[in-house]
């Protein structure tokens, strides 16, 4: 085992309390534990699709595989509320309103795109090919179709060239919908977002604000890592994850040889696929997607 590893494991203990889910051979003394999940603010996030919703009350955007970022009318920042170390070029060119949306270069580029977000002192070359998707403006008042409405109007009044309102089709019906889910995945597109058009923006969990996707995924923190066996010996076998309303389990699946050698830090948000959940609320076959680092 390195040393880099052994130091890794002597860090932090996991409390005993969030054992239920974990393999057997996961105990107190081989997972390094994490702090406290972060208090996140107060945006508006989405919940899954489900069959019973008419498409017709939504409006319809793909979903961008980007870094949330939100705009206070001064300043850049992840969702978090961490600032965000952005060009002064790139946000002198924003409007003095508050904005919502991800910061995107294009499909399949996040890996990319999370490396220039996140550095310091900026890389304003890399920069220009960043685009501010934006979706929406917080706390505003009006429904959504209000909203974006204005929204559109603000975007074209400032004329930015990396400002930009993600296009928002009318919903039709469920045939409609899953067309269109399935020619956005085929293109390697994340999945869809829908808004209800009169739905008022409101913070937190919203049923207003929905995502649909071939195979559904979510977000969990990391909390800590569990050592490997066999093959990975030495390395990190499993992450502990702790999902947003308690849960804990192991994901092991959909790691890559790197990530085991340098797991994601403790606090990261990893985004995971899975196949539907056991009794007890935990992922069945979840697998790694994405690990966007601790903000």
């Amino acid at each position: 085992m390195s040393e880099i590893y052994t130091r890794r494991l002597a860090t932090a203990r996991l409390a005993l309390g969030g054992m239920a889910f974990l393999p057997a051979w996961a105990t107190a003394a081989t997972v390094q534990a994490a702090t406290p999940l972060a208090v996140r603010p107060a945006i508006e996030l989405a919940t899954e699709w489900t069959s019973g919703l008419s498409p017709a009350d939504f409006a319809v955007s793909e979903k961008l595989d980007g870094v949330r970022a939100v705009w206070d009318g001064m300043s850049l920042r992840f969702r978090s509320r961490r600032p965000m170390d952005a060009p002064d070029w790139f946000t002198a060119g924003l409007p003095p309103e508050p904005l919502d949306g991800e910061l995107w270069m294009g499909r399949g580029s996040f890996d990319r795109l999370s490396g220039t977000v996140r550095s310091s002192p900026p890389d304003g070359q890399a920069w220009r090919a960043v685009r501010y998707m934006v979706f929406d403006i917080p706390r505003a008042q009006g429904s959504f179709a209000q909203r974006y409405a204005r929204l559109q109007a603000l975007v074209t009044q400032v004329g930015c060239d990396w400002l930009h309102a993600i296009e928002q089709l009318p919903g039709t019906d469920a045939r409609a919908l899953q067309q269109r889910l399935h020619a956005v995945s085929a293109g390697e597109g994340e999945g869809l977002v829908l808004h209800r058009w009169d739905a008022p923006w409101a913070p937190g969990r919203s049923g207003a604000v929905r995502k649909l996707k071939l195979q559904p995924d979510a977000e969990a923190t990391v909390l800590g890592h569990i050592p490997g066996k066999g093959r990975y010996a030495g390395q990190t076998g499993a992450l502990l994850l702790q999902m947003p309303d308690g849960p804990r389990f192991a994901l092991g699946s959909g790691l890559t040889d790197a990530q085991r050698a340098e797991p994601p830090s403790l606090g990261a948000q990893v985004t995971y696929r899975y196949r539907g959940l056991t009794p007890a609320g935990i992922p069945r076959f979840a697998t790694l997607l994405r690990v966007r680092e601790a903000e």
